[in-house]
């Protein structure tokens, strides 16, 4: 059983999360702090995430704060040199940024659009791609999580830029698997369904929020904790012979025919 524990240990690993100063990316980089890993945590705003890396090294762990822009690559050159200078090259990646502006498809701006396509999916092509070029260079395996959502498989009223971005980086995924596989560089997609979050609360405290709760399939929102399985999975050994691969939880939501 302790070998089986092992295998999701991330000892020793320098640990990326892009958004990590607040909601999935801030427990992201507390789950990757508690299975052992070194974690750096990016976000365009600096207060949020310095606030994020003092809580970790206050219960126990390693970690470091930084402003990161991941729309523009010279801003995650300077990034990632700063990092590997201080602990070598990142070695798990979770591309956790992103944005959502629900707007109905007549009435989106060019801005409402090309704001999510930069952030949500160039943004992690890019931050990926600066890590494949380290790791290639120092000849180490890696783990790339690119983070999906539900509405990269099915679609809903007003969230036509944000779903297109997030079947775009599923479909990306797959290719960065294909083309990182022969360096050992694994890419994976997690594909969440509704949780909690300060960008979402206000709509589930509404009305229409609660009536929308009421109809899934368990009939709440997730818990940040049921994503610490499939994200440690994906991240470790444990999940070596995964790649290209997105794992969906969202507790039937997507499968559920009305």
């Amino acid at each position: 059983m302790k070998d089986v524990i092992e295998q999701f240990s991330l000892k020793g690993r320098v640990a990326l999360v892009t958004g990590a100063g607040s909601g999935l990316g801030k427990h992201f980089a507390s789950t990757l702090s508690r299975a052992g890993a070194t974690v750096v945590c990016v976000g365009r705003r600096l207060e949020p995430v310095t606030a994020v890396a003092q809580q970790i090294r206050d219960t126990g762990g390693q970690a470091l704060a930084l402003s990161m822009d991941v729309t523009d690559p010279d801003s995650i050159k300077e990034g990632f040199a700063s990092i590997q200078q201080q602990y070598g090259p990142v070695d798990v990646l979770v591309n956790n940024a992103g944005l959502s502006n629900p707007t109905a498809f007549e009435e989106m701006t060019r801005d409402q659009w090309t704001s999510l396509v930069d952030a949500n999916l160039s943004g992690p092509f890019y931050v990926a791609q600066e890590m494949a070029k380290r790791l290639i260079a120092a000849g180490k395996p890696g783990s790339i999580v690119n983070i999906a959502s539900i509405l990269g498989h099915l679609a809903r009223p007003k969230f036509i830029n944000y779903g297109t971005t997030k079947a775009a980086v599923i479909h990306m995924t797959q290719y960065m698997a294909l083309d990182l596989m022969p360096y050992g560089i694994r890419v994976n997609a997690l594909a969440p369904g509704y949780f909690p979050s300060e960008m979402t609360n206000p709509f589930y405290e509404s009305e229409a929020g609660q009536r929308e709760i009421a109809v899934l399939p368990i009939q709440r929102l997730g818990r940040h904790e049921e994503l610490n399985g499939p994200l440690l999975l994906l991240a470790s050994n444990a999940g070596s012979y995964m790649s290209g691969t997105v794992v969906t939880v969202d507790a039937g939501h997507s499968v559920k025919l009305t």
